[in-house]
């Protein structure tokens, strides 16, 4: 087999595949993608490379699955889900970073240092769209958009995850639309906040004070 500095050729751009959709599943929910990929492994459905099989190890599954219930419940109700984002900002993206690079395995320390840098940006772009976007949803004082976003994005990390273990050529290629997808919607989000929140306070400030009667 050739090898490209520690990293197997042919293995190459299945193991970008996998950190990248690994990484954006992160960003959503980082239980889910733990627990997800760790099952995927028990079964036998396919070998994570590197480090990555110890997410198969019963206390860890056990771990993910009890936080995957709290974040489930947690992710359900409003507001509670901004506080909730607003912990993982820190947390996802590093755990991201954590698994690509326990994904890397062998390979030396810059391909480690590249593929936790790549992952922690993908994280924190799928992270950032996904906190924008149940941030705003919350402005609406009714539950079920929040509810929907909720699923759909706990299905999306599922999907993605398993996806990545099993076919991380296709994840890869989705979450380059994707990663497109999430930078339009959070400057989109951004606009908005700001014609709404921002400028008519600066409008306000910069009106000449009313005559005295």
């Amino acid at each position: 087999m050739t090898v490209i500095e520690g990293v197997p050729a042919p293995g190459a751009a299945e193991l970008l595949g996998l950190i990248l959709g690994s990484s954006f599943a992160a960003g959503l929910n980082l239980y889910a993608t733990v627990l997800i990929a760790g099952l995927v492994q028990l079964a036998g459905w396919t070998t994570l490379p590197g480090g990555l099989g110890l997410l198969s190890h019963p206390m860890v599954l056990g771990i993910a699955g009890f936080l995957f219930v709290v974040e489930f419940l947690a992710d359900k109700v409003p507001f509670v889900d901004n506080v909730w984002d607003a912990v993982h900002t820190f947390i996802r993206p590093t755990a991201a970073a954590a698994i690509a690079i326990g994904a890397m395995g062998g390979a030396p320390e810059s391909w480690k240092i590249g593929a936790a840098l790549l992952a922690g940006t993908v994280a924190l772009t799928s992270h950032g769209a996904k906190a924008s976007t149940r941030a705003a949803a919350n402005v609406s004082p009714e539950p079920f958009s929040n509810w929907i976003l909720s699923i759909g994005e706990d299905l999306l990390a599922g999907g993605l995850t398993w996806l990545a273990t099993t076919h991380p050529y296709v994840a890869g290629c989705i979450v380059v639309v994707l990663l497109i997808v999430a930078v339009v919607l959070v400057r989109a989000i951004v606009r908005l906040a700001r014609k709404w929140l921002v400028e008519p306070f600066v409008e306000g400030a910069g009106e000449p004070p009313a005559p005295a009667s």
